[in-house]
Parts: C-alpha cells; sequence; structure tokens
C-alpha cells in the first residue's frame, strides 16, 4: 500500500516536469526544428537570407513612406522646392522609372562542364564581381539612365562584393544567374557592351568554359526605386582631429 501511496504522490510531479520541459523547448525552438537537417546547403541559407533581407528593406520603404506623409500633413512644401527634390530623387535612384532597355544575364559555368575540367583553375569557371561591375560600367558609358541589379536599384554608393560563391548587393548575398538590368537607349547599350574590352575578355570564357552571357532587348521595364538606406560612411584614423572626407564606394559612373 505505501508503493501505491508513493507512486500516487510522484506521478503528479513528474507529469508536471515533462510539461514543463516540453513548453521550453517549444518556446525555443519557436515552432522550428532544434536540430536542423544535415542537408542544409548554402545555397539554401543564402536565399533564406535575401528573403529576410527583402522582407526588412520592404519594411523600411512602407515606414519611410508614412514618415514623409506626415511630413507633408505638417504644411504645403513650396512648388519650387519641390520640383528641386523630385528632380533630385531621380538623379539619386530614390523614384521608380520606366523605359526600354537590355537585360543581362550571367552564368557560372555548368555543372558538368566542371566535372569534365577538374585541373582547371575553378576561378575560370564562375562569375565574378569583376564581370558584374564590367557589364555595370559599360552600360553606364552607354548612356543608361537607371540600372539595377538582382531587381536592386543600383545608385551612387553601391558596392558589388564577392564573398565566397555568392556576390553581395547593398549587404544582401546573391547567387546566380545574376540579372544586370538597364534603362536607356537599346542601340547605345548595346553598342557600349560590344565596345569594353573586358567584356570581351569574358567572352572568351564563355566560349571556352560555357559561362553564362545573355543579352535581351526590353521594350518596357519597369524599374523600382532604391528602397535602402541614403547615409554614407567614412572611415576615421584613431588620433587624427581633421574630420576625414567622404568618399562613395561608387562602381558605377
Amino acid at each position: 500500500m505505501r508503493r501505491i501511496s508513493l507512486w500516487r504522490a510522484v506521478a503528479p510531479l513528474a507529469l508536471l516536469c515533462a510539461g514543463l520541459l516540453f513548453a521550453t523547448s517549444a518556446t525555443n525552438a519557436r515552432g522550428t526544428d532544434l536540430r536542423p537537417s544535415r542537408n542544409t546547403t548554402l545555397a539554401g541559407l543564402v536565399e533564406e537570407q535575401s528573403r529576410r533581407s527583402a522582407t526588412l528593406v520592404r519594411q523600411h520603404a512602407a515606414l519611410t513612406q508614412d514618415i514623409e506623409k506626415l511630413q507633408a500633413q505638417q504644411g504645403s512644401i513650396d512648388p519650387a522646392l519641390a520640383k528641386q527634390l523630385k528632380d533630385l530623387s531621380d538623379e539619386v535612384g530614390t523614384t521608380p522609372v520606366t523605359g526600354p532597355g537590355l537585360t543581362v544575364t550571367l552564368k557560372d559555368a555548368p555543372q558538368q562542364v566542371v566535372k569534365d575540367n577538374p585541373d582547371v583553375d575553378a576561378d575560370w569557371l564562375v562569375i565574378h564581381q569583376q564581370d558584374i561591375q564590367a557589364v555595370v560600367n559599360a552600360l553606364w558609358a552607354g548612356g543608361a539612365d537607371a540600372i539595377s541589379i538582382q531587381n536592386h536599384r543600383v545608385i551612387s554608393t553601391t558596392g558589388i562584393k564577392c564573398v565566397g560563391n555568392s556576390v553581395v548587393l547593398h549587404g544582401v548575398p546573391y547567387l546566380p544567374p545574376y540579372k544586370i538590368t538597364a534603362i536607356g537607349d537599346r542601340r547605345k547599350l548595346q553598342q557600349a557592351l560590344d565596345d569594353s574590352q573586358y567584356i570581351d575578355n569574358l567572352q572568351d570564357y564563355v566560349v571556352k568554359f560555357q559561362l553564362g552571357y545573355d543579352v535581351q532587348n526590353e521594350s518596357s521595364i519597369a524599374m523600382p526605386a532604391y528602397e535602402g538606406t541614403l547615409d554614407l560612411q567614412s572611415a576615421t584614423v584613431p588620433g587624427f582631429d581633421r574630420t576625414p572626407s567622404v568618399s562613395p564606394t561608387a562602381s558605377g559612373r
């Protein structure tokens, strides 16, 4: 009889502890697997980070619009000042734009080519930041009115960087294919691409290792506005009192 009584006393306590353990695990996991699959790939992590960043950018843009509306409600804006603000916004890239243009798509070499060329330097078989920058620079030289990469507007402070097998744009990693779109005179844009010595060199690898390089004419392109921050950052030297000059990390014009 004592054993039965002891079990009756201990059983509720054990059940309570188990319930607390399950509740703690669920809270820490927040609905996700505490031990993620080993099949998680770098590509999946990059895509997840890109989606998360895109969501934050949209939220930032929505809040900025709310702020602008509230500021406009505080009083009317001088027409001359409003026009100047619009002109500057068009130049900076903070307003959407439409028009004809070109889309250049860059891709790494196919996996079969990589397997068939084990002795070839791996750097020759992938698209690098220099390739993207060369296309962007050629399009600017061709008189592009606006440019986007991966549907993100390129502005004067846009930096393009290689990190591993991905390219980072505005702090967000992207995997190939890379799409560079430009609005402007299509004939002049194409001529600028054809005249680029760097792109001519890239074409050798396109032929030899099947790197992707494709140019498509677009009759109408709807390009979004730049939605990120416009704050400039500069480096400072410890112990140096003079205010350093700000230099945008421009990869375009």
